[in-house]
């Protein structure tokens, strides 16, 4: 026994002697920095481990050399020797992996994306790789793969293709900004994102960083809530590509394919990518179609010089519901005491066929050409020239039959728009409940006697002739409402090494605007012919030519709009942007610092063709300054744990509708910057098994103008529709930020995340009010509206998940997370808050679960991949937002505590996707 212990005792020191330990850093080349989670083996054993939340590993090794596979899905499988003597250790270093082209993206990487990094940039920043959006966005919203990020708060809205809207710490895309590759795209005129115009950014999408509050982008303008940098570009590809298809719940269907033709040797490479996304849409009349294209050639000239060049589109054409719709008539069209969530009051059927008044088609195509220059080791210049032309816009009705709008006209038994109907009673048929047979046309053009002439629905200011431009027997026509736009930019950012810690960036933005508004028919809906009364110059047209509101129609982007009829309004809006920023960054073994500097100038000018003659129908260039200041400061007080801080002010240009007012040439005589001052803390702790970071925040918004909806004698005959111009307005969002990883394993991973804020109005304000046609509404003279302590409405300011992935056996996993949203408060009726004892009421808090699966199959060098998702598990029916604030008081009939009478919007119940994907 003795000698049996002494041998085992021999073996064991043996083996010990035998092994070595191997470490090192995992890179991802896309965000330059560390890639948690690789998986680390050593080829020929089963030893392996997984990279930190730092990239780093450590790996007991039995032999003296061999080598190690470093992999990660999306990434370039990489393989490197190590050699090490009897318990020693070797540190192989940083090893770089780069995205494979299972991955779309750009070629090369350029200087004019601000991407933070870990424990280095001083600002709160989430970020989300290209497998999570590939595996869990699914036949969601694009903003939707947010969700699970703090302060973020996503609704599909009405529920139509891309009319999603996102919040970011209780401020939306007007005053967040979204970027593609370091190219701004929130719109220069409204700051609206539309995500119909960028639902193909899933396709090529490398990564998504969201930077919280002030942010690390250097552009001349800042965001106030945060930054959503979307980044398609990479280091070279191999050649390669892969083809994907997508089905879903209501006839979803997605079918994509890509192709990298890798870098060859005289320096060129290139991708391209196209996709087509259909569906009859989960909200009834919906319809969607929907195509992605993306087109990118790089070239290296040499070591010092590197060109990429992109253009991308998305052209598509969806039906929607535009407008919140009342809770009681969702139920009344519901079951058994609940309500349909699904139901749209905005559309019928023509012939058979889906007919909507609510719907959108767009095409926004961008070129972008980026030079890299190495100037010499320590300095380069980034430049960025870009392009965009969009052109589309929404549909809509415009008339009257008997005096009713559409929606107060008749319906079908499930509620439905009586299409065939209003045509029939458009081209004089008898539809008795809409009030007998319509009347031929007796006005002032002489050539239309007896005809069935369609009109506006509010009255000319040029011409009166009430009984059939504007009035109860004008007819109803179907019609678009263009916005479509030029766009010209360019960003340059030189950046100057002083020295191994200090870095000094400064740079240009500019950009040039042309908006491009105005109406034009769709169908006369059985009508004979459109009298417009609108035009100033020319106040008495009948009209007849129609344009279809279809894809087709947004294709060729050059084509003049100069021989389009148009009706209603038509105008122009100019927005010109010149920028310069700075900075000076400070990078330390422990400290790292930044102080950040821009001055912009911003010039409006509007045109309008309709509204004044020839002489004044131009304004001058109204210029305004603003500008910034913010700086951060990080310090790692050791590998595990660090804190940072940030503060910063701006002086903030309004938006182009807040200069001239209410769709006129009139210059707001309050024009003022809105002044943004915002101050964060945060504390960080990296470990092998877990992570976690804490941010408390503060920003303050001041002296905003806002222009918003009122109804003025509510409920009654006299109930006039306007306008509040509202001045002055400041909030102010607190609140505080947890996320947290971990891992128990190399099958297990686990995350989560908590936001609780508190977003509230400050001080009361004044308010003026204006009906439909700009005009002062009598009885309703200039107020105060009670707004002190008032909660901001619209997004949750209290948000959680809960997420985990485990790998069953070798390429099959599973994943669930659980979303959770509270203290979400309604939106409100500037007239309410006049009101001394005004209140914003609460909606019900909600919960959703989400699942999935992926398998994967290797062939060769090839990959065939599965994922199913199954999104709302529960089919929980819950309220995502309202637009209205009536109050639950005695009598009044409730669902789940909310008012009925309340215009709302529903989330979506349970759906389902599932894809096949083949990478070769």
């Amino acid at each position: 026994m003795r000698k049996l212990l002494l041998l085992a005792m021999f073996l064991t020191s043996a083996t010990i002697f035998a092994q070595g330990i191997i470490t090192g850093t995992v890179i991802d080349s896309e965000m330059d920095g560390p890639l948690p989670g690789a998986n680390v083996m050593v080829v020929g054993t089963q030893q392996g481990t997984m990279t930190d939340f730092d990239g780093n590993f450590s790996i007991d090794v039995e032999d003296a050399s061999g080598r190690i596979r470093i992999s990660f899905v999306g990434y370039e499988t990489k393989t490197v020797s190590f050699n090490v003597t009897n318990g020693e250790t070797q540190d192989l270093g940083q090893i770089v992996l780069s995205a494979d082209a299972n991955a779309l993206s750009e070629v090369v990487i350029t200087g004019v994306v601000d991407l933070a990094k870990d424990r280095q940039t001083p600002v709160a920043v989430s970020t989300i790789r290209s497998q999570e959006i590939e595996e869990k966005l699914g036949n969601q919203e694009f903003p939707e793969i947010l969700s699970t990020t703090p302060s973020i708060y996503a609704t599909k809205q009405g529920g139509g293709f891309g009319d999603s809207r996102i919040t970011i710490r209780g401020f939306d895309t007007q005053n967040s900004a979204v970027m593609i590759n370091g190219i701004p795209v929130n719109d220069m005129e409204n700051g609206q994102v539309y995500w119909s115009n960028w639902a193909g950014l899933s396709d090529v999408a490398s990564a998504i960083q969201v930077q919280r509050g002030l942010g690390s982008s250097k552009l001349a303008v800042s965001s106030v809530g945060g930054t959503i940098n979307v980044v398609t570009r990479s280091a070279e590809r191999k050649e390669g590509g892969f083809v994907k298809a997508s089905v879903g719940n209501d006839s979803y269907l997605k079918t994509i394919a890509s192709y990298n033709t890798g870098l060859n040797d005289n320096g060129w490479s290139g991708s391209f990518l196209l996709s087509r996304t259909s569906g009859d849409g989960y909200v009834n009349g919906t319809e969607f179609e929907g195509y992605n294209y993306f087109i990118g050639a790089g070239y290296r000239l040499n070591d010092d010089h590197d060109f990429n060049f992109i253009l991308t589109g998305a052209p598509q054409q969806h039906n929607q519901r535009s407008f919140f719709t009342s809770l009681g008539s969702y139920l009344e069209y519901g079951e058994n005491g609940e309500p349909n969530e699904k139901y749209n009051p905005e559309f019928g059927y023509r012939n058979g066929k889906e007919f909507t008044f609510a719907g959108n088609f767009y095409h926004k195509p961008v070129a972008s050409l980026s030079w890299d220059w190495d100037i010499n080791t320590d300095s380069k210049l980034t430049t960025s020239a870009y392009a965009s032309f969009g052109r589309g816009g929404s549909i809509g009705p415009i008339g009257r039959i008997n005096g009713d709008r559409y929606y107060s006209l008749p319906k079908t038994d499930d509620g439905l728009l009586r299409i065939d109907d209003i045509f029939a009673y458009n081209s004089g048929q008898n539809v008795p409940d809409f009030g007998g047979s319509r009347e031929g046309y007796t006005g002032g053009g002489n050539a239309y006697q007896g005809a069935f002439v369609n009109g506006n629905e509010t009255p000319s200011d040029f011409v009166n002739d009430a009984g059939h431009i504007y009035g109860p027997e004008n007819g109803i026509t179907r019609r678009s409402s263009i916005n479509s736009h030029n766009w010209f930019g360019l960003i340059s950012n030189y950046q100057k090494e002083i020295n191994d810690q200090l870095t000094l960036d400064f740079g240009v933005d500019l950009r040039s605007y042309t908006g491009f508004h105005y109406r034009r028919m769709v169908d006369l809906m059985g009508g004979d012919i459109y009298v417009d009364n609108n035009d100033k110059t020319n106040p008495y047209r009948f009209l007849s030519e129609t344009y279809e509101p279809t894809i087709d129609n947004t294709l060729n982007v050059f084509k003049s709009i100069d021989d389009e009829e148009k009706i209603d309004y038509y105008s122009e809006g100019y927005v010109n942007w010149q920028g310069a920023f700075a900075q000076l960054e400070y990078v330390g073994d422990q400290i790292s610092a930044f102080v950040q500097g821009a001055i912009s100038n911003q010039g409006f000018k509007r045109k309008d063709y309709f509204l004044y003659d020839e002489n004044n129908e131009e304004t001058d260039w109204e210029n305004i300054l603003g500008g910034n200041i913010k700086g951060g400061l990080n310090f790692n007080i050791n590998e595990q744990h660090n804190v940072f801080g940030n503060i910063g002010y701006y002086s903030k240009q309004p938006l182009f509708d807040a200069v001239y007012l209410n769709d006129t040439n009139e210059k707001n005589p309050n024009l003022t910057n809105e002044q943004v001052f915002g101050i964060e803390l945060g504390y960080g702790f990296r470990s092998q098994f877990f992570n976690a970071n804490v941010n408390l925040y503060r920003t303050s918004w001041a002296d905003r103008f806002e222009t918003t909806s009122a109804t003025f004698f509510e409920d009654t005959d006299d109930e006039i529709r306007g306008v509040a111009n509202i001045l002055g307005v400041t909030q102010v969002h607190t609140g505080i930020e947890f996320d947290l990883y971990g891992r128990v394993g190399n099958k297990f991973r686990w995350n989560g995340m908590l936001s609780i804020g508190n977003w509230e109005y400050k001080d009361d304000v004044n308010v003026s009010y204006l009906d439909e046609n700009q005009n002062p509404i009598p009885g309703a003279e200039d107020a105060v509206l009670n707004l002190d302590g008032v909660k901001v409405g619209n997004a949750a300011q209290f948000t959680a998940s809960l997420g985990a992935d485990y790998q069953i056996i070798d390429n099959l996993s599973v994943d669930a997370t659980y979303r959770y949203a509270d203290n979400l408060y309604a939106s409100y009726d500037a007239t309410d808050a006049e009101d001394a004892d005004f209140e914003v009421f609460e909606l019900p808090s909600y919960g959703l679960l989400d699942l999935g699966a992926s398998y994967g199959l290797d062939l060769g060098e090839n990959r065939l991949t599965f994922r199913v998702n199954v999104n709302n598990v529960t089919d929980n029916i819950y309220i995502s937002e309202s637009l209205t604030n009536r109050l639950a008081g005695p009598g009044a009939e409730t669902w789940n505590g909310v008012n009925t009478r309340n215009n709302v919007f529903f989330g979506w119940g349970r759906t389902w996707n599932a894809s096949v994907a083949f990478r070769f």
